[in-house]
């Protein structure tokens, strides 16, 4: 059951300004969304929940009465309703994309955000400095370090200091290492000298020679 059968079921009881399916039943009125023919096209599966909105109040009371007439038939002759093979092949051709109809939506998309971005950056300009009626000062993003640009050029430079960041900690890692091995050879030299220096003690004194004083 899609948003066609349902206006075609409803038709009859007057003039349908929309029809929304939902996956449960949401309080209060729907907030309007972005429709897209590419993003965010979540199939709603399962039980659904069906919100017919008439233009004219009287489409409602039109529609309790057709609980009077009896069921409403989804498939028909006239409207058959695709199952099987038929309805596999045309899910498939839905969700091919046409390049061309999905870079024109992308373009007007872009148009319409890096519009809304200028128009944002227009009104902090114009309120930057300015104090406002309590004589505060607004600070906004524009100050003495403004963010990098988001160019070619910028994203290269910061990729190439993070890998000379990245190659002096690895050999300070290096350093690090040898360092830590030259403490382990000087340590098992001292203790190699010191066992030595005890088995000359014991022969000494065994040899009675030994004269600490």
């Amino acid at each position: 059951c899609i948003k066609g059968c349902l206006s075609r079921l409803f038709a009859r009881c007057g003039h349908i300004q929309s029809v929304d399916i939902c996956e449960k039943p949401e309080p209060g009125e729907k907030k309007e969304k972005l429709t897209s023919k590419f993003f965010n096209r979540k199939t709603v599966t399962g039980f659904h929940v069906a919100y017919v909105v008439f233009r004219k109040p009287a489409g409602v009371q039109a529609a309790k009465a057709l609980s009077q007439e009896g069921p409403l038939l989804i498939s028909t002759e006239s409207h058959p309703v695709k199952t099987g093979v038929s309805k596999w092949i045309e899910s498939y051709a839905a969700s091919v994309v046409d390049p061309e109809e999905l870079k024109a939506e992308v373009d007007t998309y872009m148009q319409d955000y890096d519009k809304k971005i200028a128009e944002e950056e227009a009104k902090e300009a114009k309120e930057e400095g300015v104090p406002d009626e309590e004589g505060w000062v607004k600070v906004t993003r524009k100050g003495r370090k403004p963010g990098l640009p988001r160019t070619e050029a910028a994203n290269l430079r910061v990729l190439e200091r993070e890998k000379r960041k990245r190659a002096r900690k690895e050999l300070l890692n290096f350093y690090a290492w040898q360092h830590r091995e030259t403490k382990r050879e000087h340590i098992a030299q001292l203790r190699k000298k010191f066992e030595e220096d005890k088995q000359r003690i014991a022969l000494m004194r065994a040899q009675r020679k030994f004269r600490p004083y």
